[in-house]
């Protein structure tokens, strides 16, 4: 099972924001790039202030990272992903959100199948 890494920085996120690919759902947006270290899964999470205040953007940030943790099993290693959630994604139900970043990881062909 490949190793899990929390992004940190903010050069990483810039990084990944900048040259990344991104993939747009209802309430999910995905960001991702690939990278030569197999063995790594780095991840990290994104939920702009515009959303709304600390307390708002924090839920959607734990909504997010519950999401992953669970598909993180499934997920090819070398891979870098910044998840972001949407307006519509703050007031959806953790399982609509875990659904749909399934359905995101599954199309651009991220998850071992």
């Amino acid at each position: 099972m490949p190793s899990l890494e929390k992004i940190k920085k903010g050069w990483e996120f810039d990084v990944i924001f900048r040259t990344g690919i991104r993939v747009n759902g209802e309430l999910v947006r995905l960001l991702y790039l690939k990278d030569d270290n197999a063995d790594i899964i780095k991840f990290g999470c994104a939920v702009g202030k515009k959303l709304g205040k600390a307390h708002v953007r924090n839920r959607g940030k734990r909504i997010l990272r519950e999401a992953f943790r669970q598909l993180s099993v499934k997920i090819i290693p070398g891979v870098k992903i910044v998840l972001g959630l949407k307006e519509k994604g703050l007031e959806a139900k953790t399982p609509e959100i875990f659904r749909e970043l399934e359905k995101l990881l599954r199309r651009k062909k991220l998850l071992i199948t």
